[in-house]
């Protein structure tokens, strides 16, 4: 009886798993091109804290541009004035 209960709860929370994980929106598709990627000066001023703050998420995707935002974000204390600028006068 005590085996069956617990198999039971077992199984209840794995379907209530699974139908949590069912209702997550989508996520947006990645960005393709120089859409929201700044112009080049503004890449270039960032380039080094990219390079030197967000080694893991280029490695995972380097075209993940939230992700490497959010790193900047991050980092924020720690990135050049010039890449501080760049966020700025994009209101991140």
């Amino acid at each position: 009886m005590f085996r069956t209960s617990v198999l039971l709860i077992a199984f209840s929370f794995a379907a209530a798993a699974k139908a949590g994980a069912q209702q997550l929106p989508p996520q947006p598709p990645p960005v393709n091109g120089p859409l929201g990627q700044g112009s080049a000066e503004e890449r270039a001023a960032c380039h080094p804290d990219v390079s030197k703050y967000c080694q893991p998420q280029l490695e995972a995707n380097p075209n993940d541009v939230l992700g490497i935002l959010g790193c900047l974000q991050t980092n924020r204390s720690n990135i050049s004035l010039a890449c501080q600028q760049v966020l700025a006068s994009h209101g991140q």
